[in-house]
């Protein structure tokens, strides 16, 4: 049997062209790393304004391309540009009527009122592009609903089509919370008749639900840690799809993201006026310095600080924070947060902001040079998630020397390993229970071991030495690409 090697990794969203998210960090890195493996990788996106006015240089290969949407036909382009170092072509789905708009998903007033047809154009267009190019991927490697519909579709709209017959598909959730959940009167915008609107196709509580059926008619699923895919087959964590998951439990499996080490480096980071590694920390100590002339914190050196760079929302254990703060403040620390999300938390962090001037510094903005000054600059960095997928702000900390506090939950719970004080391992502090208490004690402890200089510098040392390259997680997605053709390729004997 020959080994997959023709790869398409589908996204609604891919750094450095559209991003609103970590999903668009995975897809932009990974295609780079499986080259680098020797698949023949390539990508697709909608052709959003965003992209349009990023200045890349783009050819169109499909000049007018038929897509059936519902009862009609809406034409688009594709347009081709080059990721990585100019080996893996991006295809890009241009039609205006769907894509040229001022931002992906929504606006501050909510969704668009279209993202079903949007998605499902897209899925469509996809599939079309195929067949005007006369490729055959061995795998198509779609990510969270927005592209939700393609293993479905192969199993019924395009299940004669000779090109893609033998193409398997692996589905990746990278948040469950977000399911392309829509009425059910979008029905006819899939182009499959009412038969399918079942709970074995696309039903979900009356609605469509396009990640249910990503997750249904995938050759194989996984998410982006193993903890988190087992924690998304219990209702608490399962969004109501912890079923549906059980369902295929024996087919789901967890891949810890990587981050580019070629761009998050404390040792040439461009964004850092002073450079470090693990030799050297002089460096961490001068951002340190800035970081807290930045906040007009106390300029102390002796004193711990806590960095967060997050999403200010319950889900990034905020609301924990903001009850904890009150204790907090009461420890000699210094507590650094840069971040934008809901109202009620800009409000919060502000005022405690003002009210404790000297120990705690607010900042309601995405600025992705104070993010890296807080990575590089803090001593140790805060993520008391009530859940988390896989998260990327720790292995970046790791990497900076800055001793992740973390809630032991996904991701965090796979990477993050606490202090154990009876040999010494581990790279940073954890809790389980999601309460102020737990946070509380959780920095008492990480605290209390920063004034331990010599454990401190080994837990740093170990933390900066850590692997959690893409190279070690691409290696895993080629195992479940092999493990996918493999299972493709024996039920298509069978039958």
């Amino acid at each position: 049997m020959n080994e997959p090697s023709n790869i398409l990794l589908l996204s609604s969203e891919v750094v450095p062209y559209a991003k609103t998210g970590g999903l668009a960090d995975v897809v932009g890195a990974l295609p780079t790393a499986l080259h680098k493996l020797g698949y023949k990788v390539r990508v697709a996106l909608p052709y959003y304004r965003m992209v349009k006015q990023g200045g890349f240089e783009t050819k169109v290969v499909i000049d007018s391309l038929p897509v059936s949407i519902s009862d009609r036909i809406q034409t688009c382009s594709v347009l081709e540009t080059k990721m990585g170092d100019g080996d893996i072509p991006l295809y890009l789905i241009a039609c205006d009527k769907y894509y040229d708009r001022d931002e992906l998903y929504n606006t501050p007033q909510g969704d668009y009122q279209d993202n079903a047809e949007r998605f499902m154009y897209f899925n469509r267009a996809v599939l079309e592009m195929l067949k005007a190019l006369n490729y055959s991927p061995d795998i198509i490697h779609a990510n969270d609903w927005q592209t939700g519909l393609i293993p479905l579709y192969l199993k019924t709209l395009y299940a004669d089509e000779p090109l893609l017959r033998d193409t398997a598909t692996l589905f990746t959730i990278h948040n469950l919370a977000y399911q392309g959940k829509f009425w059910r009167y979008d029905m006819h915008l899939t182009g499959l008749d009412g038969s399918y609107f079942t709970p074995e196709w696309l039903e979900f509580y009356g609605d469509i639900n396009l990640l249910k059926a990503g997750i249904l008619h995938s050759t194989l699923v996984n998410t982006v840690s193993p903890t988190y895919a087992q924690e998304i087959q219990d209702k608490e964590y399962g969004c109501g799809l912890d079923g549906v998951l059980r369902v295929r439990a024996h087919e789901l499996y967890g891949v810890v993201n990587g981050i580019d080490y070629g761009q998050l480096d404390p040792k040439h980071d461009p964004l850092l006026a002073y450079h470090y590694d693990v030799s050297s920390l002089e460096g961490k100590y001068q951002n340190k310095a800035d970081l807290q002339k930045h906040y007009h914190l106390p300029p102390a050196p002796d004193i711990p600080l806590i960095g967060m760079v997050t999403r200010l929302a319950s889900q990034k254990g905020i609301d924990i924070l903001t009850e904890a703060i009150k204790k907090l403040v009461r420890f000699k620390m210094q507590l650094v947060i840069l971040g934008t999300g809901e109202e009620k938390f800009h409000v919060i962090l502000q005022e405690t902001a003002k009210r404790y001037p000297n120990k705690i510094g607010v900042e309601i903005a995405f600025d992705k040079r104070l993010a890296q000054l807080i990575y590089a600059g803090s001593d140790m960095f805060l993520m008391p998630s009530r859940y988390e997928p896989c998260g990327l702000g720790q292995l970046i900390s790791l990497r900076y020397g800055t001793i992740p506090i973390v809630r032991l939950t996904g991701g965090l719970a796979d990477t993050i390993h606490p202090l154990n004080r009876q040999n010494g391992q581990g790279n940073g502090f954890g809790f389980v229970d999601y309460s102020a208490s737990e946070l509380v004690d959780t920095v008492k402890s990480a605290l209390a071991t920063f004034r331990k200089p010599k454990i401190w510098k080994d837990i740093v040392t170990r933390a900066m030495q850590e692997e959690h390259s893409w190279e070690t997680s691409a290696q895993e997605y080629g195992r479940l690409y092999q493990m996918a053709y493999q299972k493709k390729n024996k039920a298509a004997k069978a039958a």
